[in-house]
C-alpha cells in the first residue's frame, strides 16, 4: 500500500483503545482512518503511522455489507453489523480474512475528529475462542474423572501388592514365585499410571527458566533414545526468559516429542524407500495474543513438528483427551498432561497434522506486564 505517513500523532484520547484484544478503526465524517489500534494494525498487517488519515477503502477495500453498515450508521445514527465480510490483505499468498464489523457512530470531539467506531472480529477466531473453551471444559471433567478414578484404584492396588508380597516370602516353590512376582510387577506398573495420573495436579514451583534450555534437554533425551530420528532446531535466540515451572514444562514438551519419535519408528516403510525422521523445534515471538481469555502484546510460540505418519484422523479432535492414543500399547496420557501443563502456565496447545507432517504450537506468555484484559 503506497500510504503516506502523516506527521502527526495521535491524541492520548484513543490510548485506551490500545488496550483492546478487538480491532478497532475510527473513522471521520469522510471516511478517512482517524485511528488504528494494535490489534487491527495486527489483524490487517498494517501499521497506523502510515494509514492514518487515508480512505477506509485504501485499507479495507469497499466490501458491500461494510460500505452498507458505514452508510447506515451515518443516516440513522445508530449501531450496524456488516456479517462475513472479505478483506483482502497485501502480500503473496496473503490469504483474505473473514470477518465480521460492527459500525457505531460517535460524538466527534476536537482531540479525536472520529465520527465512527469500526469494531473487527475475525469469524474463524471467534470460532476458535468458543472451541477452545468447550475444549477446556470438557478437559477439566475428563480430568477430573480420570484423577477420582486413580484414586479409588491406588488403595486396593497397594493391598494387593502387599499381599503379593508376602505370599511370595511364604512359598518355596520357584513356579509360583514366578507368579508372585508377576503380580507384583504388574502391580507397580499400574502404580506409575495412577502417579502419572495424579502429578498433573502438583504446584507450580515458578523461576526464570530459558526455553531453548529446555528444548536442548529434551533433545539430548530424545537423541539418546531414538537415534535414528534428527532433531534440528530453528531457535529465535533473542527471545527473553519465560516465568515458569522447569519440570513440569520438560515433561510436556518430552511428551509431544516422545510421541512424534515413537510415531516416526513405528511407522511402515513407505513404497517411494525409507524417509529420515525429523522433529523440528521452532521458536518465535509473536504479537497480540490472546491467551486463557487475557490479552497478550508479546507471547512465545513453540512449535514441535515430524514428519511422521501423523494422527488418525478418528482420534485428531480428542488428542489431547486422557486415554485416547494412536499407538498400539499407548496408554493416552502424554498429550492429556502436556495439555494440563500448559493451561497452568495460562498458555494454549494445539495441533494440526496430514500424513507427513504433524505441528504442536504451545504458546506462552512472556511476561506478565504484557498482559491486557
Amino acid at each position: 500500500m503506497n500510504f503516506q505517513a502523516p506527521s502527526s500523532q495521535n491524541p492520548p484520547a484513543f490510548a485506551g483503545l490500545d488496550l483492546l484484544s478487538s480491532a478497532v478503526i475510527l473513522l471521520d465524517d469522510q471516511l478517512r482512518i482517524r485511528h488504528c489500534n494494535p490489534a487491527a494494525e495486527n489483524l490487517f498487517a498494517v501499521s497506523q503511522r502510515v494509514c492514518l488519515g487515508q480512505p477506509f477503502a485504501q485499507l479495507l477495500g469497499t466490501p458491500a455489507a461494510l460500505v452498507a453498515a458505514l452508510e447506515n450508521a451515518l443516516a440513522n445514527q445508530w449501531s450496524y453489523t456488516g456479517h462475513d465480510i472479505v478483506v483482502a490483505r497485501d502480500g503473496e499468498g496473503a490469504e483474505p480474512i473473514h470477518l465480521d464489523c460492527t459500525v457505531s457512530p460517535i460524538e466527534p470531539t476536537e482531540a479525536t475528529q472520529a465520527s465512527l467506531l469500526l469494531e473487527f472480529r475475525p469469524i474463524d477466531q471467534q470460532l476458535k475462542a468458543a472451541r477452545e473453551e468447550r475444549e477446556a471444559v470438557q478437559q477439566r471433567a475428563n480430568q477430573e474423572l480420570i484423577r477420582n478414578l486413580a484414586h479409588e484404584i491406588k488403595n486396593p492396588l497397594g493391598g494387593i501388592r502387599g499381599s503379593a508380597q508376602l505370599l511370595d516370602h511364604e512359598l518355596d516353590n520357584p513356579a509360583l514365585k514366578e507368579y508372585t512376582q508377576v503380580i507384583i510387577h504388574e502391580a507397580d506398573r499400574l502404580q506409575d499410571l495412577m502417579h502419572r495420573l495424579l502429578s498433573s495436579h502438583r504446584g507450580m514451583q515458578p523461576a526464570l527458566i530459558s526455553i531453548h534450555e529446555i528444548l536442548e534437554r529434551v533433545r539430548r533425551l530424545i537423541l539418546a533414545e531414538f537415534p535414528a530420528v534428527r532433531v534440528r532446531r530453528d531457535y529465535d535466540t533473542s527471545l527473553p526468559d519465560i516465568t515458569g515451572d522447569r519440570e513440569q514444562l520438560i515433561q510436556a514438551v518430552l511428551n509431544i516429542a516422545r510421541n512424534a519419535a515413537q510415531s516416526i519408528t513405528q511407522a511402515p516403510p513407505s513404497g517411494g524407500g525409507a524417509k529420515e525422521g525429523e522433529i523440528v523445534f521452532r521458536t518465535r515471538a509473536v504479537r497480540q495474543v490472546t491467551l486463557a481469555k487475557k490479552r497478550y502484546r508479546l507471547a512465545l510460540e513453540l512449535q514441535v513438528i515430524d514428519n511422521g505418519p501423523g494422527i488418525p484422523e478418528e482420534i485428531r479432535d480428542r488428542i489431547f483427551y486422557p486415554l485416547v492414543s494412536g499407538r498400539a500399547g499407548g496408554t493416552g496420557l502424554g498429550l492429556a498432561l502436556a495439555q494440563s501443563f500448559v493451561q497452568h502456565h495460562h498458555g494454549s496447545i494445539e495441533a494440526e497434522s496430514v500424513p507427513g507432517r504433524t505441528c504442536f504450537t504451545l504458546r506462552l506468555p512472556l511476561a506478565k506486564e504484557n498482559n491486557h484484559e
